[in-house]
């Protein structure tokens, strides 16, 4: 009789996805659709100043970039 083959051991390491970055993304693309300067939904709907859409922007965009910059881990 033959002999069954081993299961043989995947080489790939398993890239596991942090919550807390993807979180961070959810966020940062949120602050950047709402309130972006003249493109934003809740721009477009109410007034909302300069004082406070620029910050929102370049906060959301920064939050993107950490957000993505770590995103994925190897196992």
């Amino acid at each position: 009789m033959a002999k069954a083959k081993k299961e043989e051991n995947n080489s790939k390491p398993r890239g596991r996805i942090s919550f807390f970055k993807a979180f961070l993304i959810l966020v940062g693309a949120d602050l950047v659709l709402l309130l972006s300067p003249g493109l934003g939904l809740l721009n477009s709907a109410f007034y909302i100043g300069d004082m406070v859409s620029w910050p929102a922007l370049l906060i959301g965009l920064a939050l993107l970039a950490i957000g993505i910059k770590g995103l994925f881990r190897q196992e």
